[in-house]
């Protein structure tokens, strides 16, 4: 047994099970290639101030779960924890938003770092695909990242989600309801962590997951109460966008989301089949983001959805993805003379596209076969000294058990055309 192990709270992706977490990736990602979303990847860590600015100090997120350190140069670096900053940083930084053509659609594939309690569905390394639309404020672009996520949730072959939505306002009409959430909130029997973030981000509060804070709430202004005619209007317009596309969504009046840089548009994609950690996926529009970090004014929206998560709603509902076999070919030679013709001709099968193994190591017929087997092979091909004398290999069905005598030359000509 090795002497190391994973650090806590984080996991490793073997086969075959890493293979499913591939599929996913595929999945989330396919349907934003299809919808002009162009690849981005960002460094594993950022300047610290890049997130406390724009992630927001008082989220737990940096206050409590960021990993921060200092490197022998004195710069002062976190891991990231979270895709967003990240992504609009390096769209700043490349000048992407001044080649003309708004929004600037991205999508990223990654992993991220929070130091939190590791439990079922929440890790200290976690893995997600994202998507960001920067540059352009328009409600089509809110409803067209939350079709697309459902989209992929639905081609996964998952029915037992949900989506919640909900307006965080603007700048115009939440400092209204800012104030009159901070006096409700201030008559509350709450910690002093609590009443330090009724100061910083009274809306946080509202995020709370404890039941006794929860039961206090109770009778709390509501925001929808005090969105002003532009915000209503453009939350209506999602609304009715996602219902024309056949998206079912739900109204969630408290749904704020665990990120100070959200405005407007807000919502999350919860799994009941995962108990306390339920939320998959989530996001919304940062209009105000690139400003924080010291750019011009971007309104942009965006979307992460959880891949450990989304695996875990997976086998919660007990859907099993259609993977196909890694391997499609096993050559197994018999002798040295085997060996080499049926090496040269494991290369020619790959060069044509045709995922195949060998039977490394010299093993007998036997245990050859068994790693064919193991392999999950269509089909295995076999030879020996009698079957090269003649120019031939012996070609066998693993699902049949049928095996028939294939010219040495012939050989990738049949293979490919039994496999189309």
């Amino acid at each position: 047994m090795s002497t190391f192990q994973a650090p806590k709270g984080t996991y490793d992706l073997t086969p075959p099970r890493s293979a499913k977490f591939l599929a996913v990736r595929e999945a989330i990602s396919s349907p934003l290639k299809n919808s002009g979303y162009g690849y981005i990847e960002t460094p594993g860590f950022e300047d610290v101030a890049l997130f406390a600015r724009g992630v927001g100090e008082s989220t737990d997120i940096v206050s409590k779960e960021m990993y921060a350190f200092e490197t022998k140069g004195g710069d002062k670096l976190a891991l990231r924890p979270e895709g967003t900053a990240s992504v609009l940083r390096a769209a700043l930084e490349a000048n992407l938003h001044k080649a003309g053509n708004l929004p600037v659609k991205l999508w990223y594939s990654g992993s991220y770092y929070r130091y939190e309690r590791p439990q079922a569905g929440r890790y200290r390394h976690f893995s997600q695909v994202g998507a960001e639309a920067i540059g352009t404020e328009d409600p089509a672009l809110d409803a067209e990242l939350i079709i697309l996520a459902d989209q992929a949730y639905r081609s996964l072959g998952l029915t037992q989600f949900r989506i919640l939505l909900n307006s965080l306002g603007d700048k115009e009409c939440r400092p209204v309801y800012r104030e009159a959430l901070q006096t409700f909130l201030r008559d509350l029997d709450l910690d002093e962590e609590t009443r330090r973030r009724i100061e910083i981000n009274p809306l946080r509060v509202l995020d709370d997951k404890r039941t006794d804070v929860q039961k206090q709430l109770t009778g709390a202004p509501m925001l929808r109460d005090f969105l002003c005619d532009a915000c209503k209007a453009y939350h209506e317009e999602v609304r009715d966008l996602l219902t024309a596309a056949g998206v079912a969504f739900e109204d969630d009046e408290k749904l704020v989301r665990g990120l100070d840089y959200y405005t407007r548009t807000t919502f999350e994609f919860v799994h009941d089949g995962l108990g306390s950690q339920s939320a998959v996926g989530g996001g919304g529009r940062y209009d105000g983001l690139s400003e924080m970090i010291g750019g011009p004014a971007l309104p942009s929206v965006g979307w992460a959805l959880g891949v450990d998560r989304t695996v875990l709603a997976l086998e919660a509902e007990g859907v099993e993805l259609d993977i196909p076999a890694s391997t499609s070919v096993y050559a197994v030679p018999l002798g040295e003379e085997a060996r080499r013709v049926l090496f040269g001709l494991v290369t020619e099968l790959r060069k044509a596209g045709v995922a195949t193994d060998f039977a490394f190591g010299g093993r007998g017929l036997k245990g050859a076969m068994k790693s064919a087997n193991r392999s999950g092979a269509r089909y295995t091909v076999v030879a020996g000294e009698r079957d090269l004398a003649e120019g031939n290999v012996q070609l066998k069905d693993m699902e049949s058990g049928e095996q028939e005598a294939v010219a040495v030359g012939d050989l990738v000509t049949v293979i490919q055309a039994k496999l189309a």
